[in-house]
């Protein structure tokens, strides 16, 4: 009898067959002459009685929770059980015997946080994981279809990309290297070569914000290509967010109808998106009551506010020149202005960063000498414009930002399997 997994015996495909399944204790409940075991493995839970005189009572007694086992029974319908189908057990055998699980007594947030290694058995983080699986699959897929070739950029860097507060700073042998705060400027080095490029790797950020959105290591959605505007730009982002939650409506119906997710704003993620700029994102806060001025950079509180006022994801562009990095391109009649723009969604804010980026040498170096950069340090950036530079745009975007607004999650820390803030780093 060969091993089968939990949701074909659920899809009604098994129905009063003998069977044989693999997995954990979810449940138990103990009666005089009749044991309910709930067993999950990776596809599901269903319901396992075992009576008393059967071969398996003796190893149901001894199960305690998250103990994993194998059994033998007989598939059959019951509309008591969740899920509609049960196992009546014929035979048990007990693999590993737990200790006594210690999120039975203690399900506070703080304290499954803490248990993370051990959370991430629940139901609910089984669900998260196969969507944010899912997402990474929509999402490569559309950069496939898009003629997008996928690389793999260093995570140890020489240099900033998006300033040194930041960095995270190690020893590297003999000397000191950073780990990546994005894999753009590598992937700049890679359209010379192959053009339209993306990669989803790690980034890490040494921010020591406290809000539902931070992360000091996430997952970086970033793509890069040349000739292209920042109208391209725009399209382009707009239509990977509708084909990821096109997609998880399609694809992931059983999970969203689980955790019972709000699926009306997926359904109105649709081209084209609102596009506001800068100064008209300033002066929609201001009439909401902020005291902010032109110049100042958009925080958490203030992307909230203006993301609210859409009621759906749309784009701020034309930030000032003075708070962007030093590789954004700016308009020749307007240098105070960076081609540079966001992506906002409510709740949230800011899920991706991308812009124009400076493609003429000197204009380069005349914005990193007036950050104070080590223009040594960007020598093989500056090579880029050298040979053959060209006009070129590109984006990041935040996996867990985006899987955090997506199903209404409490925090990003839910979105990965293991989060890293500025207090959490176990295990």
């Amino acid at each position: 009898m060969s091993l089968i997994k939990i949701s074909e015996i659920l899809n009604g495909r098994l129905e009063n067959q003998e069977i044989s399944i693999r997995g954990w204790i979810y449940r138990k409940r103990q009666g005089k002459n009749l044991i309910f075991l709930l067993v999950r493995d990776s596809s599901g839970f269903i319901q396992c009685t075992v009576k008393k005189n059967s071969a398996g009572w003796n190893e149901a007694e001894k199960l305690t929770i998250e103990s994993s086992l194998s059994l033998k029974g007989l598939a059959k319908p019951d509309k008591r059980a969740p899920g509609g189908f049960e196992i009546s057990v014929d035979a048990i055998s007990i693999i590993g015997l737990a200790e006594i699980f210690p999120i039975t007594k203690d399900q506070s947030t703080d304290f499954l946080r803490n248990v993370r290694h051990l959370w991430l058995r629940s139901r609910k983080m089984n669900l998260i994981m196969k969507i944010r699986s899912k997402v990474l699959d929509f999402t490569r897929t559309f950069f496939k279809n898009n003629t997008f070739v996928e690389v793999s950029p260093p995570m140890f860097i020489s240099a900033a990309v998006e300033g040194g507060s930041t960095l995270f700073d190690l020893k590297y042998f003999d000397q000191t290297l950073y780990l990546t705060q994005s894999s753009q400027l590598y992937l700049e080095i890679l359209i010379y070569s192959l053009e339209k490029v993306y990669c989803i790797a790690p980034s890490f950020r040494a921010e020591k914000s406290r809000t539902i959105r931070h992360l000091t290591e996430y997952w970086h959605i970033e793509g890069e290509w040349p000739y292209a505007k920042m109208s391209n730009l725009m399209d382009f982002q707009e239509s990977l967010l509708s084909y990821i939650c096109e997609q998880t409506l399609l694809n992931c119906k059983t999970e969203l109808e689980e955790l019972e997710i709000d699926i009306h704003k997926l359904k109105l993620v649709k081209s084209p998106f609102p596009r506001i700029t800068y100064t008209e994102s300033i002066d929609i806060l201001k009439k909401k009551g902020s005291e902010i001025k032109w110049g100042a950079d958009l925080g958490y509180e203030e992307e909230k506010i203006i993301a609210q006022e859409f009621g759906r994801p749309l784009f701020i562009y034309d930030y000032p020149t003075a708070i962007k990095a030093f590789y954004c391109k700016t308009y020749k009649d307007k240098p105070e202005l960076a081609m540079s723009v966001d992506m906002l969604v409510p709740r949230i804010g800011e899920i991706s960063t991308g812009g124009a980026r400076e493609d003429d040498k000197q204009l380069l170096i005349d914005r990193m000498n007036a950050l104070g950069l080590n223009i040594e340090n960007y020598s093989w950036y500056l090579d880029l414009r050298r040979y053959g530079t060209v006009p070129h745009v590109g984006f990041g975007l935040g996996l867990e930002r985006l899987l955090t607004w997506m199903l209404d999650l409490d925090n990003v820390i839910d979105s990965i399997p293991f989060p890293r803030t500025t207090r959490r780093f176990y295990p």
